[in-house]
């Protein structure tokens, strides 16, 4: 390569004909400067420096031993910080510096605190197995309130965002009901197809009334009665609202704070057409995702008809392990308090199963605890 360079070659060419970056072509010929080239030294030489400068043996024991000391004085201040304070107050010198004094104190092993262990996070939708393993979608649902025209109504927008496509869906309103949210699902699934499972939080409008046991609202029905198995998030849990709450912040920093709204109707507009540029970027990532369902053609919501289906609800368990559910307290299992639980309600047979949840072990999930339970198939009262 050198001599190749010599004979007039280019570095770039030489660099291109050897399969390495020119630096590495400038490397060798610095090294065989005015040389020939068989008297060059063309070994590898060590990175370490020329002059390693140590502490002596003698300072580390006295740091060590100081340590000791100061952990057994009043104030208990063991830092490199406490320990370089009192070597210089007994003028030591030369005195370590702070970073010095942490690698000795490293070095003997004598540092009292521990490295946080980083873990990889679990993947999405690791509390539904079928999202997990890429063999369903699950369309997250959550609101935004607090927002506010100037000189007109304040505002509650309903937001979804499907979990692994990632297919937004906003709606402003001036107020959300129960009706609205089934006015809202429907027309989204009309348009884009039926996941395998719909997420919300513990809101009375996707809940129901959880003043009563056994209430199953509005929303829940319709999941239903369209077969999408309806996941209610734990309250006061972090990571399962993650996606659809990172979307409340862009849809909120890219619609409502970019531009000034002097009415519902073209607030509506700009969300409409931020949304469809949204879609046709991540048009990629949607094809990608868990193929939908096709909406049924003919279908009509009937709040009376008996329920069929399944109920997620994800839930932490009190300090004797217990879970609620529906208004009822199930023993889970004592060995198991202040952990998550997944409680599926199998309305077809009469049961409710309780699977344990660790983000640690994701794929673990196994079965804790089987219950009967029968739902009274009352009338919906409106």
């Amino acid at each position: 390569m050198v001599a190749a360079v010599r004979r007039g070659m280019s570095q770039r060419a030489a660099a291109r004909q050897w399969g390495v970056p020119v630096s590495t072509v400038q490397h060798w010929l610095r090294r065989a400067w005015r040389q020939r080239l068989d008297r060059v030294d063309w070994d590898d030489r060590s990175s370490r420096p020329k002059r390693v400068q140590r502490t002596k043996a003698a300072l580390e024991a006295r740091i060590v031993a100081l340590r000791r000391r100061l952990q057994r004085g009043v104030l208990g201040e063991v830092g490199a910080a406490a320990i370089q304070r009192e070597l210089l107050a007994e003028r030591v010198a030369p005195c370590p510096a702070v970073r010095t004094i942490g690698r000795i104190l490293l070095r003997h092993g004598v540092l009292d605190g521990r490295r946080r262990v980083r873990r990889p996070p679990p993947p999405k939708g690791w509390h539904v197995p079928d999202v997990a393993a890429h063999e369903a979608e699950l369309d997250s649902f959550d609101t935004i309130e607090g927002l506010a025209i100037r000189g007109g109504p304040h505002l509650t927008i309903l937001t979804g965002t499907s979990l692994l496509g990632g297919l937004p869906a906003a709606w402003p309103r001036t107020s959300i009901a129960a009706t609205t949210v089934l006015e809202c699902l429907s027309e989204h699934w009309r348009a884009f197809g039926l996941p395998g499972f719909a997420q919300f939080d513990n809101d009375n409008r996707f809940t129901g009334p959880r003043q009563y046991l056994d209430a199953v609202g509005r929303v829940i029905r319709l999941c239903l009665s369209l077969g999408v198995t309806p996941v209610f998030a734990p309250p006061n849990e972090t990571g399962f609202q993650a996606a659809i709450e990172s979307f409340n912040g862009l849809w909120q920093a890219k619609v409502w704070q970019r531009f000034e709204h002097p009415t519902v109707s073209r607030l509506r507009q700009r969300s409409n057409d931020y949304l469809a540029a949204l879609r046709q970027r991540r048009a990629v990532r949607i094809s990608e995702a868990p193929p939908r369902r096709p909406f049924p053609p003919r279908w009509q919501l009937d709040l009376q008809a008996p329920l069929r289906g399944r109920i997620f609800f994800i839930r932490r368990t009190t300090d004797t392990g217990h879970a609620t559910v529906l208004g009822h307290s199930y023993l889970v299992d004592h060995q198991w308090p202040h952990r998550l639980v997944r409680a599926e309600v199998d309305l077809d047979h009469d049961q409710i199963q309780f699977f344990a949840l660790r983000r640690r072990q994701h794929d673990d999930q196994p079965l804790l605890k089987t219950v009967a339970y029968k739902f009274p198939q009352k009338r919906f009262t409106e």
